[in-house]
């Protein structure tokens, strides 16, 4: 059985392109596994932003927490028990100024912990600590990114990935949804090629 996580962060709701086809992916992997699905929708949902009390909580010692930090802390950590509970993540972004929602953003604020989810080597050089996963990163983009123009602009995915490789998650396979603004042709087009590459994604793992 495959536990699989699944986060989306889009403000706009059913017409979400990243939000569907994370989704689908999440869906069509729990159809083919028998597994079980923890959804997590930062739109409907949203995480707080990490204040004082996260920031001075998480390195004090439990007991010398306030009722404010222990709070604060002990979101983190259910939000990062959920990612070590996975075996699979399903990630959906939407570009909002070229780069991911605040709303995921928030999450991996949360989630980007010293000595819990990366440490540091003997070398100084960092090491993600939430390793053996595999990610799914569902990219949606009103404009083309991922070449062009206008792709050193995107600050989205590669710094998506940069995130998730920072804690450990490196294995991640990328799927684009861009340049449906460029009318209803491509629109038409941009989504049946993101349908391809998930039929794709699920007809490797079945």
């Amino acid at each position: 059985m495959t536990n699989i996580l699944l986060v989306t962060s889009s403000p706009r709701g059913a017409q979400s392109l990243s939000t569907r086809f994370a989704s689908e992916i999440a869906d069509g992997l729990k159809a083919h596994s028998g597994g079980a699905i923890v959804s997590r929708d930062l739109a409907a949902n949203p995480l707080p932003h990490i204040a004082q009390a996260y920031i001075q909580g998480r390195v004090a010692a439990p007991e010398a927490r306030t009722s404010e930090q222990a709070e604060a802390v002990g979101l983190a950590q259910i939000l990062i028990d959920e990612v070590k509970a996975a075996d699979v993540i399903v990630l959906g972004s939407g570009m909002i100024n070229f780069g991911p929602p605040t709303q995921l953003k928030a999450w991996f604020d949360h989630i980007t912990w010293p000595g819990v989810t990366f440490g540091y080597g003997e070398d100084g050089k960092p090491r993600g600590l939430l390793t053996g996963k595999k990610v799914y990163l569902v990219t949606a983009t009103g404009g083309v990114f991922s070449e062009g123009q206008w792709a050193p602009f995107d600050f989205q995915t590669d710094y998506l990935r940069h995130l998730l490789g920072f804690i450990g998650l490196t294995d991640v396979e990328v799927i684009r949804v861009e340049g449906t603004v460029f009318g209803p042709d491509a629109a038409k087009a941009a989504i049946a090629a993101a349908e391809a590459h998930v039929r794709a994604v699920l007809d490797k793992a079945a």
